[in-house]
């Protein structure tokens, strides 16, 4: 009760706030037996003092089969099994149609969990890039990874596959150019230069001169 309390109202909550609560609990009641989502087990939304609890099987929470098929994408991905690790992880990133609980203002309670959210998407966007890369679609994720720097511009891994998915479809100079940019934003933004990796990637590239930009573009072998 007192974590409804905190989200709904903050640190000012209304002397009716106890009551209020219980109003909104029985009529969300009375939603789940409309919607017929109380199983056999009883009530989806139970009374457990000193609150409620939501007894929801895994298959009912969105956020949990997201979970499922990230998971079960990385053992794939790990495992060399690229293309269908890529197949799982997309099914998971497409469960997504905006920001977590974007529909309402979360409070100090959920805040947290959005957050946790956010980076756990994030967390399945590289692991479908990186699968995707290895599957050599290079040329095809381009724009996809130029949207991704512009959204996040702090995410170096970002920059650095964008460089790398250049680079590896013949566009050399442009991925040189990518790198002065990020080069530029991170020394004018937090006064640090690229991390090594990133350094590296600029010097392989580099280094790449000597090769016939149609060899560059071949895709690699999955």
């Amino acid at each position: 009760m007192d974590a409804l309390i905190e989200e709904l109202w903050g640190a000012s909550p209304p002397k009716s706030a106890v009551t209020t609560v219980q109003t909104y609990i029985y009529h969300l009641r009375q939603i789940f037996e409309r919607e017929n989502l109380n199983g056999e087990r009883g009530d989806l939304l139970c009374t457990r003092l000193p609150g409620y609890v939501l007894r929801a099987a895994d298959e009912q929470v969105d956020a949990r089969i997201f979970q499922q098929l990230t998971a079960q994408g990385q053992a794939l991905l790990e495992d060399g099994r690229a293309r269908q690790a890529s197949e799982v992880l997309h099914r998971a990133l497409d469960m997504w149609t905006g920001g977590a609980l974007a529909n309402i203002q979360p409070g100090a309670v959920l805040q947290p969990y959005v957050a946790h959210l956010e980076e756990r998407r994030i967390s399945a966007l590289e692991l479908r890039i990186q699968a995707d890369m290895e599957l050599g679609r290079h040329r095809n994720m381009i724009s996809e990874l130029k949207s991704l720097v512009a959204a996040f511009p702090l995410n170096e891994w970002f920059h650095a596959k964008l460089i790398e998915s250049l680079s590896r479809s013949g566009r050399r100079g442009e991925a040189l150019q990518a790198y002065q940019m990020v080069r530029a934003m991170l020394n004018d933004e937090l006064g640090v230069d690229p991390s090594p990796e990133l350094q590296r990637l600029q010097h392989h590239v580099l280094s790449l001169g000597a090769s016939s930009p149609r060899a560059a573009a071949q895709p690699a072998q999955p």
